[in-house]
């Protein structure tokens, strides 16, 4: 099975919104067991992260879409995360590269 999660989803566990929360944070491990694929619109990471920032500020807004970039990777089956901030990956489940490594990775795999 495959969902699209809406943004208001990640807010009520972001922003611990009662009482739609407890649902919503049932959600989202359950995606990230391979339940079921769970994808996001191309706004949500964007959005989230305004609206994060301006609720609780930069740092818990940055950190929450390291640790939802962590768990795409994760669950879409990536490779790698490819970053200039590896750092900010160090305990994701996907090894996070720089640019560079990836592309010397690459290099290394052709034939």
């Amino acid at each position: 099975m495959k969902i699209t999660v809406d943004l208001n989803v990640l807010l009520d566990v972001a922003q611990n919104r009662l009482p739609h929360d407890h649902a919503s944070e049932e959600v989202l491990p359950r995606a990230r067991s391979a339940e079921y694929v769970a994808v996001l619109p191309g706004h949500a990471i964007t959005t989230l992260h305004y609206i994060i920032e301006k609720w609780s500020g930069a740092a818990l807004a940055n950190q929450t879409i390291d640790a939802l970039v962590a768990s795409v990777a994760e669950v879409t089956g990536c490779d790698y995360i490819v970053t200039r901030n590896t750092a900010d990956f160090s305990g994701s489940p996907v090894p996070a590269i720089t640019p560079t490594e990836f592309l010397e990775e690459i290099a290394g795999v052709e034939m």
